[in-house]
């Protein structure tokens, strides 16, 4: 029997647990100064300080200054001593400050400086914040801050679906990008399979079975209000969202072998994309919704091709890659694919496709890496990796040079999809 689970925390030990394994070359040295709160009389913990300095630590573009090495904690422009922090060899400082401004709300305000100039490079306020978005805020802000030094579009505001599975326990997942807040969107004795959000984040189409029979779902994330869109004799798999939110890609066994159909949201209308005694699976949009990506066996080992949304005739994309490609992820610019590849050494690793060039660079190092998903901002992938008899998430940048490992105690964590930003 299938559970839904809305809005249900799953609890603290179900937090997924980060650990930082590589960084870039050369780090920007970077002070968050813990944020006044005048209410309680000083700095006490606010926690919003403390969002903002682990999204920046864990991104591996800085070297945040300890808290106890700092010579002041301003919390305004205009009390900061920009020689200061020169001493500290620190580039850049946030400063801010949380109010009380009536039961459970809050006024919070902050600001990023430039030690080196001396100058504000930006700042905001915002009134009327609840206890229970301080912690969203501080994801928000370390975006604008991340953004501002580096040029890349933060993703800490952003989330990811993933699912656990127990010895008969399977369960899907939604957290935010630290691991923290994970709430519990579907348990099933039988496997969930295929994560994939919409384009707004709403809602996630994914497969799980019921009685030992393989169906389409809809879920949204928030309610939990949960549609089955496609049961058909044999396999139902591989949802795939179009970019304008109207349509799903997926497979079906029901013709015979397994091909690409587009499905219809509005009226459940299905349209056959390829018709191939071959299996054609696991499709991928492209970002301007003109193409579709998938993996097909029809030239004897596993490849990535592609399709107009329109259909007609398919061309094969990793030509002189190896002999295995599969499960393509597209960048938001619409320039890579994360594939799972393999040269024939019984290894399986993620590879960067860069599709202007056509040619294909190895990014992880595992013995069995797949299920690779970009992020909304292009410059990230996280994966499933296997270390030991344990499955856990990673995630790698496509330069290779930030690496980071996600891991669930007590449970193996796999198929994770990375949200698009948040509104």
């Amino acid at each position: 029997m299938v559970a839904l689970l809305l809005g249900l925390s799953v609890g603290s030990r179900a937090e997924l647990v980060i650990d930082i394994t590589q960084g870039v070359d050369a780090t920007i040295p970077i002070a968050v100064v813990p944020f006044a709160q005048p209410w309680r009389g000083g700095t006490a913990d606010s926690g919003i300080d403390q969002v903002i300095s682990a999204d920046l630590s864990r991104s591996g573009w800085f070297a945040l200054l300890p808290a106890e090495s700092m010579l002041e904690r301003p919390f305004q422009s205009a009390n900061v001593d920009y020689r200061d922090w020169r001493l500290l060899n620190v580039e850049a400082i946030v400063v801010g400050r949380v109010e009380l401004t009536g039961p459970d709300l809050f006024d919070v305000r902050f600001e990023l400086l430039d030690t080196v100039r001396g100058e504000r490079l930006l700042g905001a306020r915002y009134s009327a914040v609840s206890a229970a978005e301080l912690r969203r805020l501080g994801h928000y802000i370390a975006d604008q801050v991340f953004e501002q030094l580096t040029g890349v579009k933060g993703v800490f505001s952003t989330r990811i679906a993933y699912v656990t599975s127990k010895p008969g326990r399977y369960q899907l997942q939604v957290a935010d990008i630290d691991g923290r807040n994970p709430v519990g969107v579907l348990a099933s004795p039988e496997p969930v399979l295929s994560p994939a959000w919409s384009h707004d984040g709403d809602h996630l189409a994914y497969v799980a079975f019921e009685h030992g029979r393989p169906g389409i779902y809809r879920q949204e994330v928030a309610t939990g209000n949960r549609e089955k869109l496609t049961e058909f004799d044999g396999i139902n798999g591989a949802p795939a969202w179009s970019p304008d939110g109207r349509e799903l890609a997926i497979t079906l066994s029901k013709a015979g072998s397994p091909d690409l159909y587009l499905y219809n949201l509005s009226d459940g209308l299905l349209t056959r994309l390829t018709s191939h005694y071959a299996i054609e699976t696991e499709p991928a949009w492209s970002p301007d919704g003109r193409f579709i990506y998938y993996t097909s066996d029809r030239g004897g080992r596993p490849q990535i091709y592609r399709i107009a949304r329109q259909g007609g005739a398919s061309e094969r994309i990793t030509v002189d890659m190896g002999p295995y490609n599969a499960r393509p992820s597209v960048s938001a610019d619409g320039k890579y694919l994360a594939v799972v590849n393999s040269q024939g050494d019984g290894n399986y690793r993620i590879g960067l496709v860069d599709l202007e060039q056509s040619h294909m660079t190895l990014l992880s190092d595992g013995r069995l890496d797949e299920s690779p998903s970009f992020a909304p901002n292009g410059r990230l992938i996280i994966y499933t990796k296997t270390r030991g008899n344990d499955e856990l998430l990673a995630v790698i940048s496509i330069d290779a040079k930030v690496r980071q490992q996600l891991a669930l105690q007590q449970a193996s964590v796999r198929e994770p999809a990375w949200s698009p930003f948040v509104r």
